[in-house]
């Protein structure tokens, strides 16, 4: 028998003062069993750093041909494609040739080996921007992370500031390929 998915409700308090966006959100996310929690927390970063009134969560690593985070059209066709991690680069520019708008919060042990293999390949589309995490701060949260998650989020200056429990944690968003997620 399979492993059920957990569910996480997640209450976001988020002020992104770079693109003036001021919500209280409120999301509830399934995290498949083979799924991290560092990765159900770069989702979640990832939905707040992207946020818009559309951005919905997909299936993620249940359905293979979906990405992390989307919005789609009145006529159903992608105009924001959101991925987290070190995805493979033939995701991302298949993605980018189809979606109106293509954003990797990238976030793993092993980003700066990535970066040096796939990055150079990856900046030469203009419709795709990579947005680095520090791991660190990605495993900080991770290891506090309950079922019902409740963070301020702050966006400022090109940093994100998470409180969690009555802990204020930091890092900086790292424009690492792209247009800057204010000017898209």
């Amino acid at each position: 028998m399979a492993l059920p998915s957990t569910i996480y409700r997640a209450n976001i308090q988020l002020t992104d003062v770079d693109r003036s966006t001021y919500e209280a959100l409120q999301a509830t996310i399934a995290r498949h069993p083979s799924e991290t929690a560092e990765r159900l927390v770069l989702r979640l970063l990832a939905y707040s750093i992207c946020y818009a009134p559309e951005l919905a969560f997909t299936k993620g690593v249940g359905a293979g041909d979906e990405p992390d985070l989307w919005v789609k059209g009145g006529d159903g066709r992608v105009t924001l494609w959101v991925e987290v991690g070190t995805p493979e680069p033939e995701r991302l520019l298949k993605a980018a040739r189809h979606a109106g708008r293509v954003v990797l919060v990238a976030g793993a042990q092993n980003r700066s080996r990535w970066e040096d293999q796939h990055l150079a390949r990856l900046a030469a589309m203009p419709n795709l921007s990579v947005v680095g995490v520090d791991f660190n701060f990605v495993r900080e949260l991770a290891d506090g992370l309950e079922r019902s998650i409740a963070w301020e989020v702050t966006i400022t200056g090109g940093t994100i500031y998470v409180t969690t429990s009555g802990k204020t944690l930091e890092a900086p968003l790292e424009l690492l390929a792209g247009l800057p997620l204010s000017e898209a």
